[in-house]
């Protein structure tokens, strides 16, 4: 052992899995037609995600079971959520079966680039846009579709699916 309690070393993972918990409060909420809130967990679930890495660093505790864990919650809560949620509110009305593979395709793209986050191990960008970035930005946009055209929605789940597996170096921010 490091001589930290395994109660500080798993601290950070509290953060994690409210992450997961709100993700999945996500997905809930748009089952059920409350878009607005649905939108609103993601964006709890973006709060999160930045606690668990800060408290991580600010008790300079840090482990593979944190990293995976993260990654495993993000997936939920910034792949799999925004894109039930944004296939539920305009994809499956305007697109239907094709809604399905784009919003899938948004998900698998998300996957992708935590694993290929998780193996690489870079430290002073990322690679391709953070899963992160384009859930929270979904959530957002959703929040206002009503004012805005649907084909938006598409044209940016397709784009934020291809950045998120790109090799763009985008900066880290907040360290």
């Amino acid at each position: 052992m490091s001589g930290k309690s395994i109660k500080v070393d798993m601290i950070p993972s509290v953060f994690t899995l409210g992450n997961l918990f709100f993700g999945f409060l996500a997905i809930l909420w748009t089952m059920n037609g409350e878009y607005k809130m649905a939108a609103g967990f993601i964006l709890f679930s973006v709060l999160m995600d930045s606690m668990d890495g800060k408290v991580a660093r600010k008790l300079s505790v840090s482990s593979d079971f944190g990293k995976e864990l993260d990654s495993l919650c993000d997936v939920v809560s910034f792949g799999v959520a925004p894109a039930v949620l944004t296939y539920k509110v305009l994809l499956a009305a305007h697109m239907g079966f094709w809604g399905i593979l784009l919003a899938a395709a948004f998900v698998m793209c998300g996957a992708v680039r935590l694993a290929r986050f998780n193996i690489l191990n870079i430290t002073t960008h990322f690679l391709g846009v953070p899963i992160t970035f384009a859930g929270g930005l979904m959530a957002l946009l959703i929040l206002f579709h009503k004012s805005l055209p649907w084909v938006i929605f598409p044209v940016v789940l397709a784009i934020l699916a291809f950045l998120m597996v790109s090799t763009i170096k985008v900066p880290k921010l907040g360290k």
